[in-house]
């Protein structure tokens, strides 16, 4: 044990690789943990703590009675004794109580469903009248093998997805934390997980259609990206057979920007400048916990597109929308409101059925499509990266050999 930072009022001391903090109050010695080894933190604090005894002493500041002082000082006067975590919540009423105080718009309606998935499965392993004060790291580690072992139409659950469910969890579990309903670190350290399967590069339709032929899985067409001729042959088909106007449109838009479908769907009259030739686009996912927005030049194609469509746009904000309320889809809703994502997905599928083009999965099949097409030609990674907004290492990977003179001037240089 070592004593530093010796003062009239407080001190730290290191203890078993921790510090604590040592104070002298009112005749009395109190010890605390500050769980901490860092010694410039634990000094901070200190400091702090003495502080607050001096505007105890001075009366700027008033100690409750029956306060726990150590607490009480440490929180700057907030908290007048240790948060008690509830002993007997549940799993389950942990994640409502969650959801039931999440604030409106913090996190998108995907995430929230996704998250909500996370949760079924860890209720139904876990249990959903699972006391979660006593979460252990064995828990953890029994609900990953067993999850580990459940089949897929693909095999088994991927590593990745269980590392998601568990950071799910995490997330949530720091939010009781963070409202006194729990105590203590997430227990997630040193997981075993199941190895992951890289996800295959991004392909041609004639690449896919010999692999499939030869008993690769259909999932192989979640790889797919379509060539610049292929996306105008797409378009024109969706032209021609799209059920209500806004739908050529924002199949074009997606493929001549790289827009994802919640991007899609949020866009507004607002972002298109057509003098400057630019497209907004409103994120979410680039910076966490606040809205971004991203420049996107208007290419010639989508801008005779987009001419054409904000001459009978219905004059709602909303870029992609419709008179009336829209049909046919999970939701009905009124004009004035913007697509839902199932409403986006079904006007996806439904021109291309029953059409070659519908091996073409979804919206995200544009995007990596405008990204691959843009790594074909020789465009600068960065370039590609500020048009696209985030994309991930593992992302790139998957169309980074679609950039032919830098794989071929890379080579040469080898035998120069």
């Amino acid at each position: 044990m070592a004593i530093v930072g010796h003062a009239p009022m407080a001190g730290i001391e290191l203890r078993n690789g921790r510090y604590n903090i040592i104070v002298r109050f009112g005749g009395k010695r109190f010890v605390r943990s500050l769980k901490t080894n860092d010694h410039d933190a634990a000094l901070s604090r200190k400091l702090r703590v003495e502080e607050n005894i001096s505007l105890i002493e001075s009366g700027r500041l008033q100690l409750p009675a029956g306060s726990d002082l150590m607490t009480f000082l440490l929180s700057d006067g907030k908290l007048n004794k240790k948060p008690v975590a509830k002993a007997s919540l549940t799993l389950s009423a942990l994640f409502t109580e969650f959801f039931d105080r999440l604030p409106a718009g913090t996190l998108e309606e995907t995430s929230i469903a996704t998250m909500k998935i996370h949760q079924g499965h860890l209720e139904r392993i876990l249990g959903k009248r699972f006391v979660v004060q006593g979460l252990s790291q064995d828990d953890l580690q029994r609900y990953v093998t067993k999850r580990s072992k459940q089949r897929t139409r693909n095999g088994t659950v991927a590593g990745t997805t269980i590392k998601k469910e568990i950071v799910t969890l995490g997330t949530v579990w720091k939010w009781g934390v963070g409202s006194g309903q729990l105590r203590g670190g997430f227990p997630n350290q040193n997981l075993k997980m199941p190895k992951t399967k890289e996800a295959p590069v991004f392909q041609t339709r004639d690449q896919i259609n010999r692999q499939v032929a030869g008993g690769a899985s259909l999932d192989l067409w979640d790889a797919l990206y379509l060539s610049m001729a292929e996306i105008e042959q797409l378009l024109e088909h969706v032209r021609m057979a799209a059920s209500l106007p806004f739908i050529y449109p924002m199949f074009a838009t997606a493929a001549y920007t790289g827009a994802r479908r919640s991007e899609l769907i949020r866009s507004q009259l607002s972002d298109i400048d057509l003098d400057e030739r630019v497209f907004t686009i409103r994120e979410k996912k680039r910076v966490r916990g606040s809205f971004s927005n991203r420049r996107v030049p208007i290419s010639k194609p989508l801008e005779t597109v987009l001419l054409k469509w904000l001459a009978v746009h219905p004059g709602t904000n909303f870029t992609f929308c419709h008179r009336e309320p829209i049909l046919h889809s999970r939701k009905s809703k009124p004009s004035t409101d913007g697509l839902t994502k199932d409403q986006a997905a079904h006007f996806f599928r439904q021109p291309l059925e029953g059409s070659e083009w519908s091996v073409v999965k979804g919206w995200h099949c544009l995007r990596h499509s405008f990204i691959s097409v843009c790594a074909s030609k020789g465009i600068d990674q960065r370039m590609i990266d500020e048009w696209v907004g985030h994309t991930s290492e593992a992302t790139r990977r998957r169309y980074r050999h679609l950039f032919p003179s830098s794989q071929r001037n890379a080579m040469a240089s080898l035998f120069d």
